[in-house]
């Protein structure tokens, strides 16, 4: 069996930016043992898989170690494959997913995805992560993940991550956000996974649905941009819609290629 695969990075405009993801149309689903094996074998922080049943495209996301229920960066990713490689001539994708119905539309090389909206609530904050981190927070909330409120930029830029102890965390599919208001962004923010193979996600779609009406609400703002200081780094621009939020950025495909199963 050959299956065409695209290999596109998410909320960048460069080659080694954003957060890369494989794109693999399919006619039909495979198993999901093979669907996880070959998200393995990709090696990215995510391999969206789809198959596009007339008005809608039923779209899943698999990490190389489990499936997600939500994914931003690698949805993104699909959009831009079915816009430039697969001629989808319409500038809006129904989606659907295990977190729902996912729209996304295009214009002039953006994409804008609409996510439901996710407020975090404030809790304590675990001892076991906690103790995982080298500096911490001043706030700790929680949605789907945990997100830890800093002071300033130069703070989530510090963070280091005690990797041994973080792992004892299980949060699947959840994972945790460090953020702060920006320098040059309405906020910053990095995202971490415990037990995945990749630790620090480049850039998070899905963080945002927590981060945009967190923020929103604290800046007094409807429209935010938000940078992910990871080392490939994200741009996100952001809409507060009351129990949506709308995330955009745009794509570049880095690599095309084919997937050979036996």
């Amino acid at each position: 069996m050959k299956l065409n695969c695209f290999q596109i990075n998410a909320f960048t405009d460069q080659s080694f930016g954003g957060n890369p993801a494989c794109v693999v149309p399919l006619d039909r689903w495979l198993d999901d043992t093979v669907l996880l094996n070959i998200a393995k074998e990709n090696a990215v922080p995510e391999t969206a898989f789809f198959v596009n049943y007339e008005e809608y495209i039923h779209l899943r996301w698999f990490t190389p170690d489990i499936e997600m229920d939500l994914c931003g960066h690698a949805t993104l990713a699909t959009a831009h494959c079915l816009k430039n490689h697969l001629d989808f001539d319409k500038n809006e994708m129904k989606f659907k997913t295990l977190s729902g119905d996912l729209g996304v539309t295009t214009e002039n090389g953006i994409y804008h995805l609409d996510f439901p909206s996710r407020m975090p609530v404030a809790v304590e904050l675990p001892e076991v992560i906690k103790n995982s981190l080298s500096i911490q927070p001043k706030e700790v909330y929680k949605a789907r993940d945990y997100v830890l409120v800093y002071n300033d930029e130069k703070e989530i830029q510090s963070i280091q991550i005690h990797r041994q102890t973080f792992d004892q965390i299980n949060l699947n599919p959840g994972g945790v956000i460090v953020t702060a208001i920006g320098e040059k962004a309405d906020f910053v923010s990095r995202f971490f996974t415990p037990q995945a193979s990749i630790l620090e996600d480049p850039v998070t779609g899905s963080a945002h649905c927590s981060l945009i009406p967190f923020w929103g609400k604290r800046l007094n703002k409807k429209e935010l941009f938000a940078l992910q200081l990871s080392e490939r780094k994200g741009k996100l621009f952001c809409q507060n819609k009351k129990d949506r939020v709308q995330i955009s950025g745009k794509a570049k495909t880095y690599a095309m290629g084919s997937i050979l199963l036996d």
